[in-house]
């Protein structure tokens, strides 16, 4: 590991200086994999220290950290100590309208994924990165303007005065309205697109009840509407942080506490004790709906000099829970490519794009439809019956029938791959099912007209005689 004050390797060599614009998370767990790596790495984030800070601010949906993600903690050394902070959601409750509680797993008995909250685990990630002598975090510096050409960052600092700084590699990890995304986006041959969803959030907040869970804790709890729902999942200090998701317009409809009470009433009776009628108008009226946004381009990557990752490169709206673990996973990739290539940036950039852009239009796309499936699938009964036969296949042909959600949340299976294989699966089960269904039908009507044979005689008459 390289001392910043040491900017040469043993052999001679000058070490590659990287800049990290964005110090969320998926900057913050960068500079880590850098630093193990021995760049002298400096982290450029226009906002306040939020390990330092009063008031946090940003956006504060809960995060449901699974498999992709903890590898890339587990590869800092990491996941044992967020893992620890984080609670266990092995599968959705979902309440009905009158009420009734019913729960799905979301795999075997070992599979879970975390309920974690965004800000403890900045922190704790931030506390990581400074604790290697080449890491400089440098706080309340905005970025400006990036000269992808000459390498040239511009930042300016709160009082208003500017500097520039220049360095071998940029990593734009700066959000969904990338700065340095804007960059790419001067260059020929980029591809870029967004899309607001129709649908806002906005965040109530269930209390702890006599200083315990008011709900079952180790669940994503659903309240699904068809067009719209709620969640709630579990925070260490014993409440609930829930989301309602619907139509903006919808949103709008409600203007005063007592028509927020009366829809509650309507659409989700059982959460009103919970939430408390008080607290509930003030909560819903505290902030506007918030909008949610799925960001796709390509490449990802300027030569070998300039880079995007996370919400920069494909920022996704929240209905998987991969958006995290997503942008843990970009890390995660370009450090094996970094193994892979021995270091060599001229290789390892154009190579990332060619895996990442693929994987990362997938999840977006599969992101989009998973809150259909949130929402309203759940209620389904046929798509209870087909997790259910999802599950048992599963568990006698564990390597060739792998469900859709076990493959996205619990597998590093590439998410492209993930969609193809879940169609060939789809195929295969829905024609075996149509086949045994089909085929009871035939063995149940002969044997009908086995055993019953008089009686089946004496009502086609009658049907022959109403036909007449």
């Amino acid at each position: 590991m390289s001392s910043s004050s040491s900017p040469r390797t043993s052999d001679g060599e000058r070490t590659k200086k990287v800049a990290i614009v964005g110090g969320g998370l998926v900057g913050a767990l960068n500079a880590c994999f850098f630093a193990k790596r021995g760049f002298q790495v400096e982290l450029y984030e226009a906002r306040k220290d939020v390990r330092t800070a009063k008031d946090v601010r940003g956006r504060s949906i809960n995060l449901a950290l699974s498999y992709r993600g903890r590898q890339a903690l587990k590869a800092i050394g990491m996941e044992d100590q967020v893992v620890s902070k984080g609670i266990p959601m092995r599968g959705r409750m979902i309440h009905s309208l009158a009420g009734k509680k019913s729960s799905i797993s979301y795999g075997t008995s070992n599979q879970y994924i975390l309920s974690v909250d965004r800000a403890n685990l900045n922190r704790t990630l931030l506390f990581a990165a400074s604790q290697y002598p080449n890491v400089m975090l440098n706080f309340e510096e905005k970025l400006q303007q990036y000269n992808a050409d000459n390498g040239i960052l511009t930042f300016m600092r709160p009082d208003g005065s500017t500097h520039e700084v220049s360095h071998d590699l940029v990593v734009g990890c700066d959000g969904a309205f990338s700065t340095t995304r804007k960059q790419f986006m001067r260059q020929t041959r980029f591809d870029y697109s967004h899309v607001y969803v129709p649908h806002g959030y906005m965040e109530l907040t269930i209390p702890p009840k006599n200083g315990d869970f008011a709900m079952e804790p180790n669940f994503l709890h659903i309240w699904p509407r068809n067009t719209f729902m709620m969640i709630a999942l579990p925070n260490m200090d014993t409440s609930f942080t829930c989301t309602l998701f619907m139509p903006f317009e919808e949103f709008e409809k409600l203007t005063t506490g007592d028509e927020v009470i009366l829809f509650f009433k309507k659409y989700f009776p059982d959460s009103i004790p919970l939430l408390g009628v008080e607290a509930l108008k003030q909560d819903y009226f505290r902030l506007p709906a918030q909008a949610m946004i799925s960001v796709k381009c390509s490449s990802y990557n300027i030569g070998c000099k300039s880079m995007l990752m996370g919400d920069a490169a494909h920022a996704v709206v929240p209905f998987y829970g991969q958006g995290m673990n997503a942008g843990f996973e970009d890390c995660i990739v370009f450090d094996e490519l970094m193994d892979q290539f021995d270091n060599d940036l001229s290789q390892c950039l154009p190579a990332f794009s060619r895996l990442r852009v693929p994987d990362c239009h997938a999840i977006a796309d599969l992101a989009m439809y998973n809150y259909v499936e949130m929402r309203k699938h759940v209620n389904s009964r046929w798509f209870i019956f087909r997790k259910f036969v999802d599950n048992i296949l599963h568990f006698c042909l564990p390597r060739t029938i792998v469900p859709l959600y076990t493959m996205v949340t619990f597998t590093r299976i590439r998410y492209h791959e993930v969609i193809q294989r879940s169609k060939w699966q789809s195929t295969i089960i829905n024609t075996v099912l149509f086949v045994m269904g089909s085929s009871a039908t035939v063995i149940g009507t002969a044997l009908i007209f086995k055993h019953f044979p008089k009686q089946l005689n004496i009502q086609l008459r009658n049907w022959n005689f109403n036909l007449k």
